[in-house]
């Protein structure tokens, strides 16, 4: 038997027990394991080709090179990471655009019964948009997925300009989350020897400086305490941010990130983990890998884009994969929330729920044609629960 099917079948017994009954706080130092879900199997494909639970629908909000109904922009090609931020009337969902040179953010505008009410570009002229991160302030950082690549806080609203924010670090930019318990913005690296961040402003709410600091231990380690060391340079020239910290922990492509309660959530594809930092201790543990459940079970692959309901679920998107979003409930189980059929080239992104926790939006990013140009964004509504 080999080391990596071995290690799938010896965790199944005791993550499971670990799992089993026990609350949020202490389970997600085990790995999940798969399970049935608490929303059902998913059904027969419906009219835009998504596979539902029992109780849910769907519906296209957008289509790239297509007019967003009801409004005159066009809503952009590769739509990647994305957020929803609560207006007066409704909220606003806001969606990069992970292509070369034109890059940048869109918007659609919802009223408080879900229509749409406008829609419209909030950054322009960047490189390669791919996730990013919403801020308690109201503000969406959005990052460039290239070497020295930039964050900019843009405005849901587009009230304001765009900024970029080059002290929180020039490198191959992924996601970014905020923590506002402790007052840091934690960032991944997209690269297959990539490193965690976590960035402290001088003034909480002012990006414009701070420190960067890069997780230290060793690479082997998957539970188990850690420490921080500063960045000297976060311009990344002429070394490169994660090569300047002696002692900086690698990890396999560094995908999304989400923080909650304590504890902030993030993804590497490379080894098709979910992470899971404890801000409270500085601790790291896995709360998914798919080395260690048991051989052809692993129901989440590909794991890309994350975000986390009220009540503690996880959503995680695939890219590629199944074309899923599966969920991590707050008990350890990992099933199969939703699957777009007849998309098999694209991948699942920018997965976010509006502010009343009842609508849940994403991404095709190429959608059936399988190119930058095919891109369409849904809806999912239902009963999901809090």
């Amino acid at each position: 038997m080999e080391r990596r099917d071995f290690l799938r079948v010896a965790v199944v017994g005791g993550a499971a027990a670990a799992f089993g009954g026990a609350s949020w706080g202490t389970a997600f130092a085990a790995s999940a394991q798969p399970g049935p879900s608490p929303y059902g199997a998913v059904l027969a494909p419906d009219a835009n080709g998504i596979r539902l639970p029992l109780g849910f629908t769907s519906r296209v909000i957008a289509r790239t090179g297509q007019k967003v109904p009801g409004t005159d922009y066009f809503w952009h090609p590769a739509p990647d990471g994305g957020a929803c931020f609560a207006d007066d009337a409704g909220w606003i969902y806001v969606s990069n655009s992970e292509v070369p040179l034109v890059g940048g953010v869109g918007a659609v505008k919802f009223d408080a019964a879900g229509r749409v009410v406008g829609a419209y570009r909030t950054l322009s002229g960047t490189n390669v948009n791919c996730a990013g991160g919403a801020t308690p302030w109201g503000t969406w950082l959005s990052c460039e997925e290239i070497d020295y690549g930039r964050v900019f806080e843009t405005d849901p609203w587009n009230r304001k300009s765009a900024v970029a924010r080059p002290a929180m670090g020039r490198f191959k930019h992924e996601a970014c989350a905020a923590d506002a318990d402790h007052g840091y913005v934690y960032l991944t690296e997209d690269t297959p020897d990539g490193c965690f961040y976590r960035f402290r402003p001088t003034t909480w709410g002012d990006l414009s400086s701070g420190t960067l600091e890069v997780l230290k231990a060793a690479d082997s380690l998957t539970e188990g305490p850690v420490t921080w060391g500063r960045v000297p340079d976060p311009d990344g020239f002429p070394i490169v941010t994660r090569k300047q910290v002696p002692g900086a922990k690698r990890f396999d492509g560094g995908e999304g990130c989400y923080y909650a309660a304590g504890t902030c959530w993030f993804t590497t594809k490379g080894d098709n983990r979910v992470w899971a930092y404890n801000a409270n201790d500085s601790t790291i543990s896995l709360t998914y890998d798919d080395s260690l459940v048991p051989p052809g079970t692993a129901t989440l692959t590909g794991v890309d884009n994350v975000t986390r309901t009220t009540g503690g679920d996880l959503f995680v998107a695939e890219d590629g994969g199944d074309m899923e979003i599966a969920i991590i409930t707050r008990d350890g189980v990992v099933a199969p929330f939703l699957r777009v059929e007849g998309q098999a080239s694209s991948e699942i992104t920018g997965p976010a729920f509006s502010p009343d926790g009842r609508r849940l939006y994403f991404s095709s990013q190429r959608g059936s044609a399988g190119t930058v140009f095919g891109g369409i964004t849904y809806e999912v509504s239902g009963p999901f629960r809090a």
